[in-house]
């Protein structure tokens, strides 16, 4: 059985060992979502992934609702992340965008508008604004009419990734965000095609993989899935045919590679007692599956060893570990990460988290 150093193509894609950087927002770009310099030394840093996949990306201001989240629908933009692919590649790495549009769990006040979802509802809670936590309001359900504008959105972000360098894209399609508010039974109450049957849930999903797969490559097309359990309100009453379904889907277009955030019951960044799904999706699925979710060293390789699993992604210990492989490979410990900094503006808690060298050094 592979080891987590070992070797693996995602489609066209060719990393050198099966270590992943998951995405993390961080918010490090500007107001008007422009990439920073600060964010050309972050992502240098930890190019000794096997792959990194990139914070989520805004594919448009109305789906793109963080403070300081960076897009990539302008041209200033594009320009913005060409500096970032550079680097990362100069530093031997392979980096894809994780293209983003974030439904109702924004607020009009960062975005300009109301938010839009599969159907009018809303997330409990608070959404992170500019003026701090705001409650989250309803959602207005997209109109069939404004489909094949979503999808352009997304057509655009996947041409503007290659513009920018980027080796790939992925899809977000989980987490409680829109694709997935589409997948999901307690936010989907459409009676057109994208709702009611799991194969109409299912559908804005493999329409937007197949417009991204037409225009970056199916081989450079990954998805991230949420299946098991509540993600930020959004859940369904019958997960395993869903994304399963789901999974299907996407193995018909020949996506690169999947990946599954699956808390468990003892999660550390949300837990669940709904059963993961990735044994049922690793049936149907052919390509690279990607798990992801409170991974030591030891449990990672049990998945790949089990067979489960091709690759693992790590989000929290890459904040504070730049070196995250090399420390995996030898047995280093581990620097924890500070919370408080994860989304503030400076280089705190971002770029000055240490090498091992410089541990052992000092």
């Amino acid at each position: 059985m592979p080891t987590l150093f070992d070797p693996i193509e995602y489609g066209a894609i060719a990393a050198p060992n099966r270590i992943v950087m998951a995405p993390l927002t961080r918010g490090r770009a500007t107001r008007t979502h422009v990439p920073t310099a600060l964010m050309i030394d972050y992502y240098r840093q930890r190019a000794s992934a096997g792959l990194i996949i990139t914070e989520a990306t805004g594919i448009s201001q109305e789906g793109l609702g963080w403070p300081y989240a960076p897009g990539i629908w302008n041209d200033e933009q594009v320009e913005a992340w060409k500096p970032v692919t550079d680097a990362v590649h100069e530093a031997g790495g392979r980096i894809v965008v994780q293209l983003w549009h974030m439904g109702r769990q924004v607020h009009s006040s960062v975005i300009g508008g109301q938010p839009v979802s599969s159907s009018a509802t809303a997330t409990k809670g608070q959404a992170h604004t500019y003026e701090g936590k705001q409650d989250f309001e309803t959602a207005r359900a997209l109109a069939l009419a404004e489909i094949p504008r979503l999808i352009d959105d997304y057509r655009l972000a996947g041409a503007n990734a290659i513009k920018a360098g980027f080796d790939g894209v992925q899809l977000h399609a989980a987490n409680g965000y829109l694709i997935d508010q589409f997948l999901r039974d307690n936010a989907n109450f459409r009676d057109d095609i994208y709702g009611g049957p799991i194969e109409n849930r299912v559908r804005l999903l493999g329409e937007v993989t197949q417009a991204l797969a037409d225009v970056v490559g199916a081989d450079r097309t990954g998805v991230r899935l949420s299946p098991n359990g509540d993600s930020q309100g959004v859940d369904d009453s019958n997960p395993v045919p869903l994304f399963t379904a789901a999974a299907a889907s996407l193995d018909a277009i020949g996506i690169a590679f999947l990946e599954l955030r699956e808390p468990g019951p003892d999660g550390t960044f949300g837990n669940t007692d709904v059963p993961k799904v990735s044994p049922d999706i690793r049936k149907v699925f052919k390509a690279p599956l990607i798990l992801n979710s409170d991974y030591t060293a030891a449990k990672a390789q049990q998945a790949l060893d089990g067979g489960v699993a091709d690759a693992i992604a790590f989000g929290r210990p890459f904040i504070s570990n730049p070196d995250l492989v090399r420390r995996l490979r030898e047995g280093l410990p581990l620097t924890p990460d500070v919370a408080p900094t994860w989304y503030s503006q400076g280089p705190e808690g971002y770029v000055d988290y240490p090498f091992a060298e410089e541990t052992v050094a000092a």
